[in-house]
């Protein structure tokens, strides 16, 4: 049993105790971050903190741990469950109140949970070896405040069975004017005439950190033009190359949509040069 973190305590994850009136339970009142981590080296830790950090000041939570605290709770944990392939999962709700009520409530102590799962060797760049992933397409029909990272994810979770449910890989969303916003669990990307073009962040758009760490890498170490633009559904049917980002995907290519083949159906060479170029430099943010 995996050793995890609650409030202060470090335990085995079976004897963590929650109560039902905290209401990251009752609301999905709560922030959360996944930070992969391999061999006891973190990806992403400095935007991932950031960006959980701005999310709770988003909802008005008040906890104001800094760096070097996130960062002694991610190494104990590492430490703790082996310094493997491991996904570092840090969440804080507002915290348990003593009756069910939607209102922010007043001198209730936020909750921090933290644990570890393993995950998989980080990906390669080889064509041979990448997984090639197959995505549905849909409406987006969750909330206007997507670039949240709030742990309400059943409008998420009800996307991703979708493309699930189709014997797919991911759901592609889409908004009321037809134009790609991002993925139920995933930034998405196309690539065409060797350009890489992804959607500007807006509300409708999680600002993924492995999104923010691949274009900084594209455009600090490679020639690979980048646009962040708004994408129509209709140039992701006619793209050359589309991907999903994620922490754990990194840079995931794409090799059909609904059925139907993205490109020649084969993984691209802008992607193995993309992923070459996360490789070298996934350990620098």
């Amino acid at each position: 049993m995996s050793i995890c973190y609650l409030n202060g305590e470090y335990l085995p994850l079976d004897q963590a105790r929650i109560s039902p009136l905290d209401r990251g339970f009752l609301f999905g009142d709560g922030i959360y971050e996944v930070i992969p981590s391999y061999g006891g080296k973190l990806v992403g830790f400095g935007p991932h903190i950031d960006r959980m950090k701005e999310g709770m000041a988003l909802i008005e939570i008040g906890f104001n741990w800094d760096h070097a605290q996130w960062k002694d709770l991610c190494e104990q944990l590492m430490a703790k469950n082996g310094n493997g392939n491991l996904g570092i999962y840090l969440h804080v709700s507002r915290g348990a109140d003593t009756k069910r009520y939607h209102a922010y409530p007043e001198g209730v102590e936020p909750t921090l949970f933290a644990f570890t799962f393993e995950i998989a060797e980080p990906p390669v760049a080889d064509k041979a070896k990448a997984k090639g992933y197959k995505v549905s397409s849909t409406e987006d029909l969750r909330w206007r405040r997507c670039h949240i990272k709030s742990t309400a994810l059943l409008g998420n979770v009800m996307h991703f069975q979708k493309g699930y449910a189709e014997g797919n890989n991911e759901t592609i969303l889409y908004n009321a004017n037809n134009e790609l916003t991002e993925a139920s669990a995933c930034n998405a990307f196309i690539v065409k005439n060797g350009v890489v073009i992804t959607p500007p962040l807006d509300t409708q758009i999680l600002p993924g950190i492995t999104r923010l760490m691949l274009l900084d890498i594209l455009r600090k170490h490679t020639d690979i033009k980048v646009e962040e633009r708004v994408v129509t559904m209709k140039e992701v049917a006619a793209a050359d190359e589309v991907w999903i980002t994620s922490s754990s995907k990194e840079v995931a290519p794409v090799i059909s949509v609904d059925g139907k083949a993205v490109g020649t159906g084969q993984i691209g060479d802008v992607w193995l040069k993309a992923q070459k170029a996360f490789e070298a430099h996934r350990y620098d943010y």
